[in-house]
């Protein structure tokens, strides 16, 4: 039985009862593409873009800003040929001074709209994330 039997293919939410290792089980298992990245080290909106570019291996030049990340969750990938799903996990997204509510929210909209993007295209791309 699928450990995400009962979570839509397209969603953005906390990662809440699951657990890292077995969400990268579930994508391998499914043949998905497993993105992972650590963001608790960003103190500023370009650090965790960054942080999130480098782990996901997207060029630097190309995640500088949200409109920049959400080109490459969206139309990069989709260039880069035929996708069989993504699972992905932002942890630990930083509470901050320049880090702050307002720019973890706009975060996760480039998420949910990439999530959008990927669904009309019928590939799941599914993302959790944790705050710190």
């Amino acid at each position: 039985m699928s450990l995400l039997i009962t979570v839509p293919p397209n969603l953005v939410q906390s990662i809440r009862a699951f657990r890292v290792t077995e969400l990268q089980e579930e994508a391998s298992r499914l043949g998905q593409h497993f993105l992972y990245a650590h963001c608790n080290a960003g103190l500023t909106k370009q650090q965790v873009i960054g942080i999130i570019a480098e782990a996901f291996q997207f060029p630097k030049s190309l995640a500088k800003n949200f409109d920049a990340l959400r080109v490459c969750l969206t139309d990069t990938m989709f260039k880069a040929g035929t996708q069989t799903g993504f699972l992905v996990v932002l942890e630990q997204l930083p509470n901050t001074q320049k880090f702050d509510k307002e720019a973890r929210e706009t975060l996760l909209d480039v998420f949910r709209d990439a999530a959008d993007y990927w669904a009309e295209k019928k590939v799941p791309f599914r993302v959790f994330y944790s705050f710190e």
